[in-house]
């Protein structure tokens, strides 16, 4: 992971730091998906070719499934803010860059804007909504309010779902680990100090609920 505003590699990965493999993953994913089980035949000699027009797509959003008409080329963020009113995901860079659109795909943090809606069929996509249902935030994100990790709020929900993420692999992290384990994701504002304070917190936090038997999502 990278050591400053995501410049600079992590340890044990050579010189890929997070956002790079974010951005691999999603070209990656779209490969596999696109090209569909079979890489033995042309997906439009086996039936498998879609579009250019709209096309039927089912996305399993926060556990519930919401039938779509999209054209392939509607990437998942576009499909969650603009069809679905989704909008905790946000558009701010739009190239796979400061990870404001981080979500959840199949538990894996991916940038939205790099990852077609077609290519999240048949996987889980969680968003920064299914943390706060209820009224009862997520540990990560009472946190980020104690710690006042936040200004203007446009890379918030993209941090708080990275450090989600994060934590589920880190459940004790340093701060340099937590410094880098957010290298993908970028603040305008500079409120990275507020940030790593509020993850080292929420771990504390998810430790003591998952010792005493507590369940976060």
């Amino acid at each position: 992971m990278k050591t400053k505003r995501g410049q600079g590699p992590e340890k044990g990965t050579g010189n890929v730091s997070r956002r790079d493999f974010l951005r691999g993953a999603g070209v990656a994913v779209s490969g596999t998906l696109l090209v569909g089980e079979s890489m033995a035949e042309p997906a439009e000699a086996s039936g498998q070719a879609r579009g250019p027009g709209e096309v039927p797509v089912t996305l399993r959003i926060n556990g519930e499934a919401r039938q779509l008409d999209l054209e392939p080329r509607v990437t998942l963020l576009d499909a969650l803010r603009d069809r679905l009113g989704i909008t905790g995901a946000k558009k701010v860079c739009d190239r796979a860059t400061c990870g404001a659109c981080t979500v959840l795909l199949d538990d894996e943090p991916v940038y939205a804007c790099t990852v077609l809606a077609i290519e999240a069929e048949g996987h889980n996509v969680t968003t920064i909504e299914h943390f706060s249902k209820g009224g009862q935030l997520h540990p990560v994100m009472k946190a980020f309010v104690d710690h006042d990790a936040q200004q203007c709020g446009f890379c918030t929900p993209g941090f708080v779902m990275a450090s989600i993420a994060f934590l589920k692999n880190h459940p004790n992290p340093s701060l340099e680990e937590v410094e880098k384990g957010l290298g993908g994701n970028l603040c305008r504002c500079g409120t990275y100090h507020g940030i790593r304070l509020a993850v080292l917190e929420a771990a504390k936090t998810m430790t003591a609920q998952d010792e005493g038997g507590s369940i976060h999502g």
